[in-house]
C-alpha cells in the first residue's frame, strides 16, 4: 500500500466508500427536570471550560448542476463510519472526528497544523432538494454529497377581489 493510501485512509481496492446519511433527526423530548438541568448548565458558564465542545470548522465547496446540489470537503484520514450527515429541513450537517493513531507529545512537535479532533460544519441548501435522493461518497480523501434538487413548484398568481 502506498504512503498516499495510508495517509488517507484508502482501501486497496480504490473503490468510493459510501457514507450514511440521515434525514430529519428527531431528539427524544426531555423532562421538565432534564431541561432545568441542562439550562442550568448552560448558563453556568463551565461548559466554556471544558475541552470536549471544542470542535474544528470543516471547509466546503457547495455548488450546483442543472439537476443537483454538490458538497465537497477535504476530508482526509476519516473513516466513512466516523461521519455523520444530516439533512434537517434545509440545513445540511456534516460532523464527525478524525483520530490521530499515535500519541505525540506537545513538545516533540515542530509545526501542528492538521486538525485532529472533532469537526462539524453546518450550510443552509440554496434550494430545496429531494431528502430521499441524497448521495454521499469518500474517494482520495474527498468527501463529495449529491443532493438531488426537487422539482420547483409552479409559481401561480392570485387575483385580489374587490
Amino acid at each position: 500500500m502506498s504512503f498516499f493510501k495510508k495517509i488517507t485512509g484508502l482501501k486497496t481496492d480504490d473503490a468510493p466508500q459510501d457514507v450514511a446519511v440521515k434525514t430529519n433527526k428527531r431528539i427524544p423530548k426531555k423532562t421538565e427536570s432534564q431541561e432545568t438541568e441542562s439550562a442550568d448548565d448552560f448558563f453556568s458558564g463551565d461548559w466554556l471550560d471544558n475541552d470536549d465542545y471544542e470542535e474544528g470548522q470543516l471547509a466546503i465547496d457547495v455548488y450546483q448542476r442543472p439537476d443537483a446540489i454538490i458538497v465537497r470537503s477535504t476530508i482526509a484520514g476519516v473513516k466513512p463510519e466516523d461521519i455523520d450527515i444530516v439533512l434537517n429541513n434545509d440545513m445540511l450537517t456534516i460532523r464527525g472526528t478524525r483520530t490521530q493513531t499515535e500519541n505525540i507529545t506537545e513538545d516533540d512537535y515542530f509545526y501542528q497544523e492538521c486538525y485532529w479532533g472533532s469537526f462539524s460544519r453546518s450550510v443552509i441548501l440554496p434550494v430545496e432538494v429531494q431528502a430521499d435522493n441524497i448521495d454521499a461518497t469518500i474517494e482520495n480523501g474527498v468527501l463529495t454529497i449529491t443532493l438531488q434538487k426537487a422539482h420547483s413548484a409552479k409559481q401561480i398568481a392570485v387575483k385580489v377581489k374587490e
